[in-house]
């Protein structure tokens, strides 16, 4: 499992504690990941040098010209965490020697004191931690460790785990208490160190994390042009802040770390802070789609409410950073709202990011496209933002990000609390945890209804505990073919002397909703969204009528929303518009709105958007009421 708290009375699901059918909606992406997003990433990062940076060091040659950011390290190891989660989901003898000649490489990189690195420390390269702000290396050793996390918690023992094992020490030696009072400009060792110490059961390397998120906030980096503190979360401690800020991914991975920390510490002030800085960053500072970070020239968080759709950025890497944050405050609390959240990101964030092949990916995911996209889709895109899925990216951390992250994708569907098993995110297959072995049919998301078949069960009395989204408008539960109890959002909980054939029925009203913003947001004031279960709705130009543009569509709030397979339909109006003066700007009295063209307007999961090739897109739409 990617996260085990020493000390938590809830524990979550290894990856072979959960297997998902094939022909649903995850399971044909873990299916996709493992047959063509693995080799994907490996033949980019061959093909563009960043693995022959290993082998140069490893020859002991001078570095003229090094491929790939500094950064470049660690999209290899989170492709070797990936491997390791899919090795033991399914295992495969090609993949197996793949992974063993992939670690043979970083292997021989490393130096004897265990320091590794193929961007600082060598004949060529500048020396060894000059650039803590932007050099990455400490962030790059953060991944080497969550990718031996990965190895151990599936085969055991490995090379891999020695690598990473020497780095983690030369870390401890180097920046402990009488070492470098440094931190890294980009969070991650934290998070890792913390998980690496969990796995091998050596406190250490959890005091070496909270060395680190102590050290934070304090202005100890140096700050760079149109780069702030903020951006590396050390302008203020994490005990302090009072919502996430800076740099969406970094702001991320470093609440993750800090409540691994305040976990096994049972630093309860720690924990409420996170908790704190969490609730307000949902409630003022996340999209509809559950993506974080509005502004592009950081990557980062806006001010409260500074949600602008066709500037959105919400980066896939922050979507990915978004659902281990709050899967590490489930784990800690038990609330379920944070499983609410990982729902919203996983199916509107992580699954829009590949396309439907895996071999083409968005970094950022905007809710607004205004113009139809350019980028190639045979090269390498230097943009983050372009519309269509791009193969590979100058920073290509998204595609080796979603690749572990679907990998793993079982460990974030169930959890034991206690004496009961907790069923979080639902998916046909099979879930073997906590005693319990159950089958679970279900068409999710596409419909709403789930059946729980008890194959298995402990003796005695046991609660099975199934999450009810916040969007539910109605959901029932039935046991064994008992009359259906209605349920409120939150959890159903049903308790008794389970047996075999036991049936748990949960059915959720999936069927389309209207979705308004908060009017505090002022970019999509006068707009309305759609919703059907967990998924966020788009329009997009494809699915118009001939002659009608997407700027100028208004839909009618008050008509009734009809679900068609996992999309929706619903009555719009095509404004007819006056041509403006030549040199008139795009502002006047108030008019009443021309005749319009009526029709209705197809709707479509936001995750499938532009996989029909480049359009415009939006997900809040204008009301028809609201048009001067």
């Amino acid at each position: 499992m990617p996260v085990d708290p020493a000390r938590s009375s809830r524990r979550g699901a290894a990856i072979t504690d959960i297997s998902l059918d094939g022909d649903s909606f995850w399971g044909r992406r873990q299916t996709t990941n493992a047959d063509a997003t693995l080799a994907h990433c490996l033949e980019w990062m061959e093909r563009l040098g960043w693995l022959e940076n290993f082998d140069r060091i490893a020859r002991g040659e001078v570095t003229i010209a090094r491929a790939g950011w500094q950064f470049s390290d660690s999209e290899i190891y989170k492709l070797l965490e990936a491997m390791a989660w899919e090795l033991a989901r399914r295992p495969d003898d090609v993949l197996a020697r793949t992974y063993d000649d992939l670690v043979e490489r970083v292997a021989a990189a490393q130096d004897d004191d265990g320091y590794l690195s193929t961007a600082f420390g060598h004949p060529g390269l500048d020396d060894r931690y000059t650039d803590l702000a932007m050099g990455h290396e400490l962030y790059n050793i953060g991944h080497l460790l969550q990718a031996a996390v990965a190895r151990m918690r599936t085969s055991g023992p490995h090379a891999l785990v020695e690598v990473a094992r020497r780095a983690a020490d030369h870390v401890c030696r180097e920046f402990g208490a009488d070492g470098r009072a440094g931190i890294c400009g980009h969070p991650e060792i934290e998070v890792a160190l913390a998980e690496f110490g969990r796995a091998l059961g050596d406190d250490r390397y959890v005091e070496q994390a909270r060395l680190f998120i102590d050290r934070r906030g304090h202005g100890s980096l140096p700050v760079r042009p149109l780069l702030s503190a903020e951006y590396f979360q050390d302008d203020t401690p994490v005990r302090d802040a009072d919502a996430l800020r800076g740099h969406a991914v970094r702001a991320l991975y470093l609440s993750a770390g800090a409540v691994d920390v305040a976990v096994d510490g049972e630093d309860r002030d720690l924990l409420n802070a996170l908790e704190r800085q969490w609730a307000r960053t949902v409630e003022r500072r996340t999209y509809l789609t559950g993506g974080m970070g509005s502004r592009h020239q950081d990557e980062g968080f806006g001010d409260d409410w500074e949600l602008p759709a066709d500037r959105a950025y919400c980066e896939t890497c922050a979507g990915v950073a978004s659902v281990m944050f709050s899967w590490r405050l489930f784990l800690a609390t038990g609330d379920v709202v944070y499983a609410d959240l990982i729902e919203r990101t996983m199916y509107n964030i992580v699954a829009t990011s590949p396309s439907v092949d895996g071999r083409a990916f968005f970094y950022a995911n905007p809710l607004q496209q205004r113009e139809p996209g350019s980028t190639p889709r045979a090269g390498v895109n230097t943009r983050a933002e372009g519309g269509v899925r791009a193969p590979w990216f100058e920073v290509s951390c998204c595609p080796t990000n979603i690749a572990r992250t679907m990998a793993s994708l079982p460990a974030y569907f169930a959890a034991v609390g206690g004496d009961a098993l907790e069923v979080l995110q639902y998916a046909p297959g099979e879930i073997r945890l906590g005693g319990f072995v159950l089958r679970v049919e279900t068409r999710y998301p596409d419909d709403g209804r789930i059946r729980l078949t008890v194959i298995d069960a402990p003796e005695g009395m046991r609660t099975l505990r199934l999450r009810v989204p916040a969007w539910a408008r109605t959901a029932d539960v039935a046991v064994s073919g008992s009359a259906a109890t209605p349920v409120a959002p939150g959890w159903a909980e049903v308790t008794r002397a389970f047996t075999s054939g036991d049936t748990v029925d949960l059915d959720l009203d999936v069927t389309a909703r209207f979705t308004w913003p908060d009017d505090r947001i002022d970019a999509v004031r006068g707009t309305v969204a759609v919703e059907r279960g967990p998924l966020v709705l788009c329009a997009e130009s494809t699915d118009l009528p001939t002659g009608v543009r997407l700027e100028d569509v208004r839909i009618d709030a008050s008509a009734a929303l009809t679900s068609d397979g996992d999309g929706a339909r619903v009555a719009a109006t095509a404004i007819a518009r006056a041509a403006s003066a030549p040199s008139a700007v795009p502002y006047g009295a108030r008019t009443d709105a021309a005749p319009g063209r009526s029709f209705d307007l197809t709707l479509i999961p936001y995750h499938r958007w532009a996989e029909r090739g480049p359009s415009i897109m939006r997900v809040f739409l204008p009301v028809a009421t609201a048009v001067r």
